[in-house]
């Protein structure tokens, strides 16, 4: 009987091959069914294993967490000991407070669902400003990569680079990227007037004439916080401004808006499949399931 498994569904089959490869474990494809009204039966692969490895990033999740939450029933059906998620992208993290009354909490309704259904959880860069500790809101061991150093490094950031962040929010891990890199760091201060409009300021003492920028976010969907970010870079003179992201949502149209406003090179990890990917996330994964004792 092997240790570990590692399965996936057929839209993540690289992903989920190259994980398996990377931790020298055997690889399978569950068979997802869909039914006439929409509905869905996954099927695992035939195995004998102890604990069980699910690759499932949930962009898009209303078609791909139900499935996710019945194969996890099935994996307990069958005997699984130990059955760990990754995910590299988390859906769902973003509410992750009640912003206006007759507003949900999502964070504590996916990490609610995810937390019941598996054991462990790994992620990437995940999505949540005002929850330190994802173990805690999902009740599970969960591992939250950060990737910021790694998308800084993959830019050919140094020395004579300054890294940005878009928020305050994204100090913590843009200063750790400026550290790895031995770089500068700085972020702007946002205020936001809804899904395509924000307001962005930079430090007073920015001093950006003629540096190189690397502008880090976690996600990107409608890219109006970059557009405007890469707008502002320009006016304070920046000589060329590169952007590296843990997560690309978004579309043809809204790079080219990027491209446009002053953007070089845009680089964003394998976690959704984009035409940007550039970080292969596999070893990273691996090593952190290694390191936790999963695999």
């Amino acid at each position: 009987m092997s240790a570990t498994v590692v399965h996936g569904f057929i839209d993540d089959v690289e992903r989920t091959r190259r994980l398996a490869e990377a931790l020298g474990a055997p690889f399978g494809l569950i068979d997802l069914h869909v039914f006439p009204d929409g509905e869905t039966l996954p099927t695992l692969p035939v195995f004998e294993a102890r604990t069980a490895i699910l690759y499932r990033s949930l962009h898009h999740p209303q078609d791909r967490l139900f499935p996710t939450l019945l194969a996890a029933d099935a994996y307990r059906r069958v005997g699984v000991e130990r059955l760990v998620l990754v995910a590299p992208y988390l859906c769902y993290l973003r509410q992750d407070a009640v912003f206006r009354p007759g507003q949900p909490l999502s964070r504590d309704v996916i990490c609610g669902l995810l937390g019941q259904a598996f054991d462990a959880v790994v992620t990437v860069q995940a999505h949540l400003h005002r929850t330190p500790d994802l173990s805690v809101a999902l009740g599970r061991p969960a591992v939250n990569l950060d990737i910021a150093a790694a998308l800084a490094e993959a830019l050919g950031a140094g020395p004579d680079s300054v890294i940005v962040g878009p928020d305050m929010e994204s100090a913590p891990w843009v200063a750790q990227a400026a550290s790895a890199v031995g770089a500068r760091a700085l972020t702007f201060s946002k205020v936001r007037h809804g899904d395509h409009a924000v307001e962005l300021s930079l430090p007073r003492d920015a001093r950006l004439a003629g540096h190189r920028i690397v502008l880090l976010d976690d996600v990107c969907s409608s890219g109006g916080t970059l557009e405007a970010a890469v707008g502002k870079l320009v006016e304070a003179g920046a000589a060329a401004i590169d952007i590296g992201l843990a997560h690309a949502l978004f579309d043809t149209a809204t790079l080219a808006r990027l491209r446009a406003a002053g953007a070089g090179r845009v680089l964003s990890s394998d976690s959704i499949p984009h035409s940007t990917n550039g970080l292969d996330l596999a070893p990273r994964l691996a090593r952190a399931l290694q390191d936790e004792g999963y695999a």
